[in-house]
């Protein structure tokens, strides 16, 4: 497994919560402060606060730590390329079952289409993947087309946290600590140095910030956000897509 890939994907007690479609399942920091993770929601099919979010997005989309998949289930029922990726096989199997399709991988390993995506998703959380925002941040940008937009859940709070958490079922942790952030829209902004701010709003008690690419490097055209994307469903994506199979 890679170096990228926290010790808690594998583990027993995630995949167990994904299978059964509830928790509870926390964020651990070492002073004992538990962050509920909400596995109930993240099983279900997408909410309305969700299906806003996804009408917002552009062209083909890069759900980053997809989790259960219900984003992209969502938008591949939609017509619209997407694909998830998560650390977690018990997550990506699960997206493969709700018809979204998803790769087993970190967003800082190798991915496809780098540099064509219209829209990256960072929900439920995951702008705290890796717990160090800049180098999040210059990841996405790396595989956002130029003009393509970010769009990422904050947190609820005015808060810029960086910290090492585990795992817990408030039973049994699970594995080593791994880095985590937990980033309020203010603080999303301060680290969002070069990027366009494009929107913010709350809704249904979450909070999201938009963000659009600037991209100095490239002169290719913003991806056409009237466009209506084929359906991932086809196994054998063209070579002009930035989705490939496993």
């Amino acid at each position: 497994m890679s170096a990228t890939v926290p010790p808690w994907a594998a583990a027993d007690t995630y995949a167990a919560a994904l299978r059964a479609g509830r928790g509870p399942l926390f964020l651990r920091r070492d002073d004992g402060w538990l962050l509920p993770l909400e596995v109930e929601r993240w099983c279900a099919r997408a909410d309305p606060v969700d299906l806003d979010v996804l009408d917002r997005c552009e062209g083909t989309v890069l759900d980053v730590g997809c989790g259960p998949g219900r984003l992209v289930a969502e938008l591949a029922a939609r017509g619209q390329t997407a694909l998830g990726i998560d650390v977690s096989e018990a997550a990506v199997d699960h997206t493969a079952r709700l018809g979204g399709p998803a790769l087993r991988r970190s967003v800082f390993e190798p991915l496809p289409g780098e540099g064509r995506w219209g829209t990256v998703l960072l929900m439920d959380g995951n702008v705290g993947i890796g717990g160090d925002p800049h180098a999040l941040l210059e990841r996405v940008a790396v595989l956002l087309a130029p003009g393509g937009l970010l769009i990422a859940e904050t947190a609820p709070v005015d808060i810029d946290e960086r910290v090492h958490v585990h795992l817990t079922d408030a039973r049994a942790t699970v594995g080593a600590p791994f880095p985590w952030a937990r980033l309020g829209t203010p603080a999303l902004h301060r680290y969002a140095q070069g990027w366009e701010r494009a929107a913010q709003w709350a809704v249904g008690g979450r909070r999201f910030a938009a963000l659009r690419n600037r991209n100095a490097s490239s002169s290719a055209e913003p991806p056409n956000r009237a466009a209506v994307i084929s359906s991932q469903r086809a196994r054998k994506p063209s070579g002009d897509s930035p989705v490939a199979s496993r």
